[in-house]
């Protein structure tokens, strides 16, 4: 078996010309970006713009990686576009903030469209035989995808994988959460996505990550490296080797390599460049345990309310924006104003909660956590 490939490349900050060359090295490693993409192709680039956030939060892909990968492209003769559909707002205005459009701009990158999109039927899916996808992803010919490392309380980590999401336009991100509850199944969507769109190449910005309570309100932490890879199954665990993270607990790589994305285990994949070792981080804050499997019937969805990692509101830093209620996917909402008092901070109903963390991961003010119950503590620590 031909191993997978992950370029790995010290990069020691965002400096424009120390990230290009980091870049540039990392395609050099994998035998060069000709391989991979045509002059006169038209190539999306697809960053990870959650939300609007300035750089320093570690939010998005930061502007100097995204600036990096897009001259090389337009030096390789490619015809450059970008996008993401973020978790809330329109593209325009997020990459804005996020200091990524002002980029594009200099560059000349026009925005594709991420904001309509068409159905898309997917014959060879494990799961979710049908998408409906960003209209700029459609038109291109190819993706090349920038994701971000950052903690994840559905997926453990949101990396290679989860970023091809945001090729879901608008809300219909909801709908599946909504209708893959399960977060295995959630994972299996996500890696449908992947075998549905097929991204070039993927880029991931580990310069500067977040753990903690992400992929919003976590915190930044250095590990100084790129990650360079067409394998995003591979990448992802590489990305879980340098936080000390097994990745068997991902839930995106099991159904990743059984539908042929990549494969997860080191034995089958080759670190090309900088040693590994010298950059795992071993108190990287990420949770270290599988994810809870969705629980049915009424039996089961009590033990699940008593044990399993739910989102939890600190009234404190809650400022009653109700972002967390109008991104909850469920009907009814499984977080909620009581009574429409919207004086007060709104309050989960856990036998609607899904366990999605839309809410937690949308917060604007870092006032929703995961925690886990007393006695999952007891019983599954």
């Amino acid at each position: 078996m031909k191993k997978s490939m992950v370029a790995l490349v010290a990069c020691d900050s965002y400096d424009d010309g120390e990230v290009y060359g980091a870049v540039k090295r990392g395609l050099d490693l994998l035998g060069g970006l000709s391989r991979l993409v045509k002059p006169g192709e038209k190539i999306v680039l697809k960053p990870n713009v959650l939300i609007g956030a300035g750089p320093e939060k570690c939010v998005c892909t930061h502007p100097a990686v995204f600036r990096a990968v897009g001259r090389i492209l337009i030096e390789a003769g490619a015809v450059v576009t970008c996008g993401d559909s973020p978790g809330f707002g329109g593209c325009r205005v997020n990459m804005r903030i996020a200091g990524l459009k002002r980029v594009a701009d200099e560059l000349g990158i026009p925005l594709a469209d991420f904001s309509r999109g068409r159905v898309v039927t997917h014959k060879e899916a494990l799961l979710n035989r049908r998408f409906v996808i960003a209209s700029g992803v459609l038109d291109a010919d190819g993706l090349v995808s920038l994701p971000k490392l950052k903690t994840h309380g559905l997926t453990r980590v949101t990396g290679a994988i989860k970023n091809q999401f945001g090729c879901v336009p608008g809300f219909s991100k909801g709908q599946h959460h909504a209708r893959t509850p399960d977060p295995y199944d959630f994972a299996t969507m996500l890696v449908d996505l992947n075998t549905l769109i097929k991204p070039r190449l993927y880029i991931m910005d580990a310069v500067m990550a977040m753990e903690g309570n992400g992929p919003r309100s976590g915190k930044p932490r250095k590990l100084g490296v790129l990650l360079v890879s067409t394998d995003p199954v591979a990448m992802d665990a590489v990305a879980c080797k340098i936080i000390d993270l097994d990745p068997a607990l991902v839930p995106t790589s099991e159904p990743g390599e059984r539908s042929g994305l990549g494969t997860y285990h080191f034995e089958n994949i080759e670190i090309a460049g900088d040693n590994v070792e010298k950059y795992i981080c071993r108190d990287f804050d990420v949770v270290r345990k599988p994810p809870v499997p969705a629980a049915g019937g009424r039996f089961g969805r009590f033990i699940k309310n008593r044990t399993s990692p739910r989102p939890v509101i600190d009234e404190k830093l809650c400022t009653g924006c109700g972002t967390c209620v109008r991104h909850c996917p469920v009907i009814p909402k499984a977080v909620d104003w009581v009574g429409g008092d919207e004086s007060r901070p709104p309050e989960h109903d856990y036998n609607r909660c899904i366990r999605c963390f839309c809410c937690q991961e949308m917060c604007p003010e870092g006032a929703i956590s995961v925690k886990e119950p007393l006695l999952g503590k007891m019983f599954f620590s």
